[in-house]
């Protein structure tokens, strides 16, 4: 009986473990989404499995931290090619660092394996800007209004496509 209630104990405790990393990635989602980038960090900080090491790769990059979000934005694109939390931290990270070619190559691989992802649009078309080359840019920021009209970007990328007609 002793030993029943040791290994009962024990399992209980590992599940209590678990769970509580659970609702650790879970409230560093809720953080994330509701902008709060330092504490989305905090709590996915050492969290396993691909969307926890997607949004803190997202967190930090919201951060302005380029460089130090690069990795694991890149660990996460590895197994998963096309996760649209580390496609468009990966975008953002790129361009934040002014490596619009890589940013440009990794969008467009994103974009090979799936055509829906609005932010690997959003930051080809971010990098194609920088690069100067208008009408890939337009091509891009079009195609990212059809698939995310209500995006918080979308009235800035409207108003720069208005513009230039």
């Amino acid at each position: 009986m002793k030993r029943r209630l040791a290994l009962l104990a024990v399992c209980g405790a590992v599940l209590f473990a678990g769970g509580v990393a659970a609702q650790d990635v879970g409230a560093g989602i809720a953080h994330f989404e509701a902008g709060h980038y330092a504490e989305a960090e905090a709590a996915l900080r050492g969290a396993e499995g691909l969307d926890a090491k997607a949004y803190l790769a997202a967190s930090i990059t919201k951060q302005k931290r380029y460089e130090e979000a690069e990795a694991p934005a890149a660990q996460v694109l590895a197994e998963a090619p096309t996760h649209p939390i580390a496609v468009a931290a990966l975008g953002e990270s790129l361009v934040g660092q002014k490596k619009y070619d890589a940013a440009v190559e990794r969008m467009t691989a994103a974009l090979a394996g799936r055509n829906d992802l609005a932010y690997a649009y959003y930051w080809r078309g971010q990098a194609y800007n920088n690069k100067r080359q208008a009408d890939r840019m337009v091509a891009d920021f079009e195609s990212f209004l059809r698939l995310a009209p209500k995006a918080p970007e979308a009235p800035l990328v409207q108003q720069l496509l208005a513009a230039l007609r």
